[in-house]
């Protein structure tokens, strides 16, 4: 960054105070001004009315029906000159003078003003029928305006329009209604690291993803979007852009540049341009915030991490967007679910824990996903957010709690839920069953193999994936299930025999041959969380060699699954990880076998009978799986989806 005639570069800023959530919000739509220019309105055609908000209220301007109507097929007769009729005095009428047959939706006119339904009509002839029910008056007749009466409240003023809408108002006349203008949002990435996507990449180079998802929450909230070209770390330069966007937009999102670091600078420019209403809410992720206004307008900068940019925008652009189109901020569809481990947090902050779901034995069950800021997948993958308050130091496993959805409660009913040991297989499977068109999800959470059997013990997931090895034995999985699920009636659905191994950049720079080589004073490792079967079957390596672990470098340096070891191989961070085969291949990375391993799947027999369990079975026998695997490399499938008994 060129800093010369800005004089702004070791200035650092300093956060005014952590605001509570709630009172930040409320004080910062207080000064909201909704001015004139906001509120004007525009004339649309119903037909292209949906998502917008009405500005005034619609009236009808005719009823429907326009006309009585046949409420069905049959014939249309005079009740009065039908009294008397029933089965002991039938009656026989005559096409023209006493009925006229007419189908749903046709015209009732004088004199008749009743419908005998068809199922209670005797054809005797083309021009002659008989009846032997009563016959009430306006019998099977819709009224004019049975739905809508001329005049009457269709939609009231600030309505955001529905598909159901756009139906009642056609059927009203209405051809043409009066819609707010929607809040216009500018969006101005900064940032002198950031690419677009699609640009070649470069160390120290980042793809700018936050704001096209800012842009796809603004529509999906009722506002249009405006992204800027990306401004580079100049304080001039960020100052030009934010003037252009205040003038052009009603509100003004800043992304990146909200903390402390010396070259950010959304504080200071907010404060030199207008006014600081709140930096820093006591929010995690997304304490940064800064909330400020700028010609009356709100500018909000917005933390660079995907997750901490995801909840600064749900927490205050919602509820501004929202207030610009006068719509009731609702927080969403809520369940109960049970925590499958223990989740502690700070005391100092509201924070907002990613979690999966799925319902298990009649109850939900929720486990937490990675909280890092910067770790975009945990909101692809979480089916709900749990809130820990402020002064809540956390709960205990086992502990019931309130997430708020982030999929339709429909998908976590019919979520499988796999809590275990991680293999890219799982991946698969979950895509085979979305292919396939099955109305099941496959939830998988990775806590390693002991983990899971312990999920199994607790009843907090239907499947266990494991790969534990039996240090006396040298047989996998089977000593586990007996040491641990003696009681509880399980059996182990046979998965995948897989190749573990050294996974090491491509062509062996450091020229690492096996194990031994782990305690070599240049080597640097990365290990598997502990409880994962891969951690097992590493500490009974150097058991057989009678290595110590605290030779390691890097020995305590944890990974949750093996693509995150190839990963921090492939970007040099580590010499060697120990992983499996697929995971080095996904990586173009290069592999010294250290041996083969039993991947299989827990589970109780109460549950094999579920139409869930079975889809799963029913994929590891499928052929598709088996051609997913060989185009990965290093699996074996020997009868997978066979039960076997511990």
């Amino acid at each position: 960054m060129n800093t010369e005639n800005t004089g702004k570069k070791d200035e650092r800023n300093l956060y005014l105070k952590n605001e509570d959530l709630n009172l930040a919000v409320t004080k910062y739509l207080a000064l909201l001004s909704f001015a004139e220019a906001h509120q004007k309105g525009r004339v649309l055609p119903v037909i292209e009315a949906q998502g917008w908000v009405t500005k005034e209220p619609v009236f009808a301007k005719i009823s429907s029906p326009y006309y009585n109507a046949s409420a069905m097929d049959g014939i249309c007769v005079e009740a009065m000159a039908m009294i008397g009729v029933d089965e002991r005095h039938p009656r026989t009428l005559i096409k023209g003078s006493d009925f006229n047959f007419v189908d749903t939706g046709d015209v009732i006119a004088d004199p008749y003003n009743a419908v005998v339904m068809i199922e209670d009509v005797i054809i005797k002839s083309d021009n002659e029928v008989s009846i032997n029910n009563p016959v009430s008056l306006w019998q099977n007749v819709r009224p004019i305006g049975e739905d809508i009466v001329a005049g009457e409240l269709i939609i009231p003023a600030f309505h955001r329009v529905r598909p159901i809408d756009l139906g009642a108002l056609l059927a009203g006349g209405i051809t043409e209604i009066e819609v707010m203008d929607k809040p216009r949002v500018g969006i101005i990435p900064t940032g002198t690291e950031l690419v677009e996507a699609g640009e070649a990449m470069a160390v120290g180079k980042i793809i700018d993803s936050n704001t096209h998802m800012f842009a796809g929450l603004v529509k999906e909230y009722g506002g249009k979007a405006r992204r800027y070209p990306t401004v580079q770390d100049d304080y001039e330069v960020i100052k030009k852009a934010i003037i252009k966007a205040v003038d052009e937009n009603d509100v003004v999102l800043i992304s990146a540049g909200s903390s402390a670091g010396t070259e950010d600078y959304t504080r200071k420019l907010i404060a030199e341009l207008g006014e600081v209403v709140v930096h820093g809410v006591a929010i995690k992720p997304g304490k940064p915030v800064v909330l400020g206004m700028i010609q009356g307008k709100p500018v909000i900068g917005i933390p660079g991490y995907p997750v901490s940019a995801y909840f600064v925008f749900e927490s205050f652009v919602k509820p501004v967007i929202l207030a610009f189109n006068h719509q009731i901020l609702t927080e969403g569809v809520t369940i109960k679910a049970v925590l499958s481990k223990r989740l502690m947090s700070s005391l100092k902050y509201l924070e907002f824990v990613r979690m999966k779901c799925g319902r298990v034995n009649q109850r939900f069950v929720a486990t937490p996903l990675d909280r890092g800021a910067g770790v975009t997948m945990s909101l692809v993958n979480a089916d709900g957010i749990l809130k820990i308050p402020k002064n809540v130091e956390g709960y205990e496993a086992g502990e019931e709690v309130e997430l708020i959805l982030m999929r339709p409660r429909e998908e976590i009913e019919n979520t499988l839920v796999s809590i275990g040991s991680h293999d890219v297989l799982m991946d698969i499977v979950a895509n085979i069953i979305h292919q396939n068109k099955e109305l099941v999800n496959l939830s998988s959470a990775h806590v390693g193999s002991l983990g899971g059997i312990m999920a199994i013990k607790k009843g907090e997931c239907h499947i266990a994936p494991i790969h534990l090895l039996d240090e006396q034995t040298g047989i996998y999985n089977l000593s586990y299930l007996k040491r641990y699920l003696a009681d509880e009636g399980v059996v182990l659905i046979k998965g995948v025999k897989r190749t573990q191994g050294m996974i090491i950049p491509k062509g062996n720079p450091k020229n690492i041959q096996g194990i031994t080589d782990l305690i070599r004073p240049d080597i640097s490792f990365v290990n598997r969380q502990r409880g994962s079967g891969t951690r097992v079957l590493l500490d009974y390596l150097l058991k057989q060699k009678q290595l110590n672990a605290n030779q390691i470098l890097g020995y305590s340096r944890e990974m949750n699954t093996h693509m995150m070891v190839a990963s921090a191989v492939a970007s040099g961070s580590c010499d060697v990880g120990i992983g499996v085969l697929s995971a080095a291949n996904m990586m173009e990375l290069d592999f010294i076998p250290i041996g083969d391993e039993a991947y299989d799947f827990v589970i109780l027999k109460e549950n094999l009978d579920d139409p869930r369990v079975q889809i799963f079975i029913k994929v590891l026998k499928s052929e598709q799986f088996r051609e997913a695997l060989k185009r990965l490399g290093g699996y074996e499938l020997e009868q997978p989806g066979e039960i076997v008994k511990p």
